[in-house]
């Protein structure tokens, strides 16, 4: 689904790959065992590894190693039983050392690939190149003093994953479409909370143009866009700055370019450097990383049913659209929960229908989460059993469940109170369909003459008159008997 830019000169392709940094959910960082916990009060989490005091040796963070070797499973990556820890070397206020201890040509996972969904239900492969493990920089705090700036270190030596695309991805839907499934295996997994919103989550995106089937253009990279929005927006901005500089006639330099969120534009940050820049050597004071087989084993025998199995299990098993399924298993919890009615109610497509459309909009509304919901999965469930077994109608339904809402009653006990329960006795629907037709002689005639659009307004009355309890269905087809005979 490639998105196409038109330029002075034609139709003009993105050509985009994009570094996602993944914090690791861990208790502590990858080097020491300080404290990750988000939002302490500057330096309050800092170990004397973490500020590169002198003779400070890291040591390595098994769990962390784990993490890892679970997020390459989960990308359908080749996990490498050998890996190398190097010294990255540059320099910058939060980065204590003067130098990122990261990995280089033998990362802890290689290549591997995940389907992305897009928004004309069209499903993509994204290649993914490797996946490093990483130490995370410090934080340097700009708006505190008119002219200073400030350095929080709680961040520094924090685990990272960088994971790499391929340059696979064609246009912003599809960038936004990778990150946000590549956020939903990390939450699956347990690895990273993908809270972008905090940092946890943050992506660089490398984008290049060219006319279509040409060879790749050069390159810009945006740093630490964290935000989907901002993602979109930043392709947008910085494919379309790109255009202009080559139709002009210039030539687009290679760099790395800030994203700004209040002007909406890209701006230059520094040139962009090559891997030979940062002088990249093991690091002396870390062995190579060696997995076990017992490890790997252990670790691949612990794998959740992630977000691909899920949809496909759902599609195949309980005849969902790809939509639907789609959008239930965007979250863990939410696939339980649909999989708890689904079983409670008897029918997956109408329980899909109801989480969907009816809880989830009605959350939404109130802007509530799942998780904040008054109506559990049991009793939603419970509800869409009494529409199947014909208790309450469709409509009826609705009713029941704007109360539920509002109460976190059970569907039965309202049901019970108000005497809802739907008429389906063949004898009560007839008598009262007897008693509309008498009520209205010309719309029966008129009906006998041709006019066959009079069969809804005769159900609306049938209805009416039973205090929409009688079983829809019965009603049309009773209807349908007498007028037609």
């Amino acid at each position: 689904m490639a998105q196409l830019i038109k330029g002075e000169t034609g139709e003009w392709e993105m050509v985009i790959g994009l570094e996602v940094h993944a914090q690791v959910t861990a208790n502590s960082k990858l080097f020491s065992g300080a404290s990750i916990e988000f939002g302490a009060a500057p330096n309050t989490h800092v170990s004397l590894v973490d500020a590169a005091m002198p003779g400070m040796l890291p040591v390595l963070n098994e769990y962390v190693v784990e993490q890892a070797v679970k997020t390459g499973y989960g990308l359908n990556a080749q996990v490498n039983q050998t890996s190398v820890f190097a010294r990255k070397n540059y320099f910058y206020p939060d980065l204590p050392q003067g130098y990122q201890i990261s990995q280089y040509d033998q990362p802890i996972v290689g290549t591997g690939k995940i389907e992305i969904d897009l928004p004309d239900g069209s499903v993509k492969e994204v290649g993914i190149t490797r996946l490093r493990l990483e130490q995370d920089t410090g934080k340097s705090v700009h708006d505190m003093h008119p002219s200073k700036s400030y350095v929080d270190l709680n961040r520094s030596g924090s685990a990272l994953m960088e994971i790499v695309s391929e340059p696979d991805i064609r246009g912003p839907e599809e960038a936004v479409a990778y990150i946000s499934k590549l956020r939903m295996i990390l939450q699956y997994l347990g690895t990273c909370n993908g809270n972008m919103d905090e940092g946890s989550m943050r992506a660089d995106v490398n984008i290049s143009v060219r006319k279509p089937g040409d060879e790749f253009g050069t390159r810009a990279e945006v740093k630490n866009v964290n935000s989907l929005k901002a993602v979109h927006q930043a392709i947008m901005f910085e494919a379309q700055r790109q255009i202009e500089i080559i139709e002009d006639g210039g030539e687009v330099d290679q760099e790395t370019r800030l994203w700004d969120p209040n002007k909406l534009e890209t701006r230059a940050l520094r040139s962009k450097e090559d891997a030979h820049d940062y002088r990249y050597f093991p690091d002396p004071d870390l062995l190579p990383l060696e997995l076990t087989d017992e490890l790997m084993e252990r670790i691949k025998s612990t794998l959740p049913e992630l977000p691909d199995e899920k949809k496909h299990r759902f599609m195949e098993s309980f005849g969902l659209s790809t939509y639907d399924a789609s959008v239930l298993i965007a979250e863990q919890s939410r696939a339980a929960f649909f999989e708890t009615v689904a079983e409670k109610a008897g029918d997956a497509k109408l329980a899909a229908n109801w989480v969907i459309n009816e809880l989830l909009g009605a959350l939404n509304k109130a802007e509530k989460d799942l998780n904040e919901t008054p109506v559990s999965a049991e009793q939603l469930g419970q509800l869409v059993a009494r529409i199947k077994d014909n208790t309450i109608s469709g409509k009826i339904a609705k009713d029941v469940f704007a109360e539920m809402m509002e109460t976190s009653k059970d569907a039965d006990s309202i049901i019970d109170e108000k005497g809802l329960k739907q008429v389906t006795d063949t004898g009560a629907i007839e008598a009262i369909i007897d008693q509309v037709l008498a009520a209205n002689p010309s719309q029966v005639e008129t009906y006998k003459g041709g006019n066959e659009k009079l069969l809804g307004f005769f159900v609306g009355q049938v209805m009416k008159a039973s205090q929409g309890k009688a079983n829809p269905a019965m009603v049309n087809e009773i209807l349908k008997k007498k007028l037609d005979g």
